[in-house]
């Protein structure tokens, strides 16, 4: 059976996750990578023993790929998306899938005219312990869920902006912390609880005031589909990047995600249920180690007929939506619906 032919499409840091997944399954073949710096490009290229292109619609006139894998700044999503669609192309895209709800609306349309698949990288929904959640709660092992809260504080210096203009600016990124770094813990809370209904929140700059035009923290009331609440709290302003802290408040116990260990609270109790693996060296403790599943994940899925074992843009638009309904909370003071 002929090998399902990839093209990776920027190379910044995140890309490697991309081609380490590629050459480790046997299914699938790296034919190209694209780069808009020759000299960078030209050298992985060689390192991977795969093509170079310079420039993304030359890539897309290969009638040998099939798969193009979107690795670039955020506002550069949707044209790419789009165009890969309508060349035939299927797309697996890093988060967000665009930079707004209505981006999102018009690579809808594209997707509903040809038989092409998307999908978008929220890997966080298949570490061990989102799994074990998951299931927990779709069993309702613990009783009815009374509120989520999740708490993520990390570090983000001036350099890390000043390095890469793009990020916290409106126009190139669609904000900042929340669309960036919090829009895995916010996809997770609306997951575990089955969507989400409104949201009441606010979004401030302090710190990194002078290197982003967005928020560096934020904060969120939650009015959760299954009637629980939900309480975010996110900031770029901690001086490390401590493990997200997740907690479900059940009828009849605690699920507690702490230091990447998933233990239940009942009474005196404390039980260990599952824990994340740590990440290898080679890539940022925050990205997990689920970026290699939930690619392999994608590609069983193009050869396997009724399969969509992953995160379609129906589902990547619901964190979206989230992002967007905090920065109008922010501005209105008032609870924001969630819809479409």
């Amino acid at each position: 059976m002929k090998a399902i032919q990839a093209a990776v499409v920027g190379c910044g840091a995140i890309h490697t996750l991309h081609v380490e997944a590629i050459q480790s399954n046997p299914a699938c073949q790296l034919r190209a990578i694209v780069e808009t710096d020759p000299v960078k490009g030209q050298a992985l290229a060689e390192r991977y023993g795969c093509r170079y292109y310079a420039d993304y619609c030359e890539m897309l006139l290969d009638n040998e790929i099939d798969v193009v894998h979107i690795c670039t700044p955020h506002a550069a999503h949707k044209e790419m998306i789009t165009k890969a669609l309508i060349a035939g192309k299927h797309v697996f895209t890093e988060k967000p899938v665009a930079l707004n709800p209505a981006e999102v609306k018009d690579i809808k349309n594209t997707l509903a005219i040809t038989t092409s698949q998307l999908g978008v990288c929220y890997q966080n929904r298949l570490n061990p312990s989102s799994q074990k959640i998951k299931a927990l709660l779709e069993e309702n092992h613990y009783g009815k869920i009374l509120s989520i809260k999740a708490v993520l504080t990390w570090s983000r210096s001036l350099d890390y902006y000043a390095q890469s203009p793009w990020r916290g600016s409106w126009a190139s990124e669609g904000g900042s912390l929340l669309i960036n770094q919090a829009i895995h813990t916010l996809d997770l809370m609306q997951w575990f609880a089955g969507g989400v209904d409104a949201i009441k929140g606010v979004v401030e700059s302090s710190f990194l005031s002078h290197a982003t035009q967005a928020e560096d923290t934020a904060m969120a009331n939650m009015e959760l589909a299954n009637g629980a609440r939900g309480i975010f709290y996110a900031t770029n302003c901690h001086t490390t990047d401590s493990p997200l802290l997740l907690e479900i408040h059940c009828e009849n116990g605690l699920l507690q995600l702490h230091h990447n260990n998933l233990w239940c609270i009942s009474g005196e109790g404390k039980e260990l249920l599952a824990s994340d693996e740590s990440p290898n060296a080679a890539q940022k403790c925050y990205w997990g180690s689920s970026h290699q599943l939930a690619i392999n994940n994608f590609y069983h899925s193009l050869s396997e007929t009724n399969a969509r074992n992953y995160v379609d843009i129906h589902q990547a638009e619901i964190s979206l939506r989230m992002v967007e309904a905090i920065y109008q909370s922010s501005i209105t003071r008032n609870w924001i619906e969630i819809s479409e």
